[in-house]
């Protein structure tokens, strides 16, 4: 068991740096999922259509939907679910593997997808990309590689 005299304490700069980090991230979520409201979607939803654009036949197993999706694969099903109601995916049966399920991303989805991803990108622009100094954005991306590799 970790005792208090154990713990490694941030030191006032990396807590003043980490609250910014908490600050900055959800401010961008707040603005991407504000910029995709008109559309019906929010930012996991978006993340979804966007994976199943980018795959072959513009399908995936859930499990691998879940991964690139970023979500759990109980949330990733809740979700599916809502948008196969909307008509923006079918669920169908792996042909190979008859537990598997595949997501299929339809015309429809597709096409909200087209008419989503030009604002998408705009306001990722504007409170991600063009708001931070080139070099740090930089920086940034190889901070973020690392996080992601001890995270795996």
């Amino acid at each position: 068991m970790t005792t208090l005299a154990d713990v490694r304490w941030l030191d006032h700069r990396q807590q003043k740096i980490w609250r910014s980090f908490l600050t900055g991230s959800a401010a961008i979520d707040r603005h991407l999922d504000e910029a995709l409201r008109p559309y019906g979607l929010d930012l996991g939803e978006y993340e979804i259509l966007v994976a199943l654009s980018e795959s072959e036949d513009r399908r995936m197993r859930m499990s691998e939907l879940a991964q690139a999706a970023r979500q759990s694969r109980s949330r990733l099903t809740h979700t599916v679910a809502r948008m196969e109601k909307k008509g923006y995916i079918e669920r169908q049966n792996c042909a190979d593997d008859r537990r598997g399920v595949l997501a299929q991303l339809t015309d429809s989805g597709f096409a909200l997808l087209e008419e989503a991803a030009p604002v998408h990108v705009d306001s990722v622009r504007r409170s991600f990309i063009d708001a931070v100094d080139p070099d740090d954005l930089e920086a940034l991306g190889r901070a973020m590689a690392a996080v992601a590799a001890v995270a795996d």
